[in-house]
């Protein structure tokens, strides 16, 4: 009987160093958001990792890295679900008829497919799980901005790497032809850091002017983490970072 408790014991030592261990991957070298967000389902894929939210059916993070060894021409936008992710717990696409018409909102990506249009997984880009309802004039406007910004920040051997997710601080309006309950973001976080931990915050509103300056919604580190409602790894605020990005 002291055998099998001794064993158990080291079992549940080692499962409880498991389960503090920091997890790295490509896509989030320096540490990655929670893994252990209640009902979400993590998923890494080639392109990105992300935690997708059962109950808003939108990710609550995507990271992902901006090299430009994916780069490439845009190879469309076929649609398409995550088999790793069970249907019922993100939209589909016939769940976006009617929406740019009555919302004005666009199908926005989390990671953007124009950073890895050169990628042989491109695919992934397009899964309804790294999708949002975007209003068109963000999407269209200060998010795409700085997504450009970011591309052309980075070189051969020197990439950026990207943090974003959604924030719920407010009702939007669903999308009128969904057949499942959903919750639409109300604003966007993103953060841009290199492999020393040097990093550029933004907060982007869901209502946010097409003509929006991407610069403006620059905050700090601390106070980001202080709207985000699950952790997220510790950064610091860099002026060089931002020089990078434009701002």
């Amino acid at each position: 009987m002291l055998k099998i408790d001794k064993f158990i014991l080291l079992l549940l030592i080692a499962f409880s160093a498991i389960v503090n261990a920091e997890i790295r991957s490509v896509h989030c070298p320096l540490g990655c958001p929670s893994l252990d967000i209640v009902n979400n389902d993590v998923v890494f894929n080639h392109t990105y990792a992300l935690s997708n939210n059962p109950k808003t059916k939108f990710a609550d993070w995507v990271a992902y890295e901006v090299d430009v060894a994916n780069f490439g021409d845009s190879p469309g936008r076929n649609w398409g679900n995550d088999k790793l992710i069970d249907d019922d717990e993100s939209l589909e696409e016939l769940d976006y008829k009617g929406a740019f018409k009555l919302l004005k909102t666009d199908r926005g990506h989390q990671a953007p497919l124009a950073s890895f249009a050169g990628h042989k997984n491109w695919t992934e880009l397009n899964y309804l799980s790294n999708i949002t309802p975007q209003k068109s004039a963000l999407n269209q406007g200060a998010w795409v901005a700085l997504e450009i910004a970011v591309r052309n920040a980075v070189s051969f051997r020197n990439s950026l790497y990207v943090i974003t997710g959604t924030l719920y601080s407010k009702e939007e309006q669903p999308l009128p032809g969904a057949d499942e309950s959903h919750i639409i973001p109300s604003s966007y976080f993103k953060i841009i850091y290199d492999l020393k931990g040097n990093a550029a915050s933004f907060i982007f509103d869901q209502n946010l002017p097409r003509k929006a300056d991407y610069c403006q919604q620059k905050t700090n580190n601390k106070a980001l983490q202080a709207e985000v409602p699950f952790a997220i790894p510790s950064f610091t605020d860099s002026i060089e970072i931002l020089k990078r990005l434009g701002c």
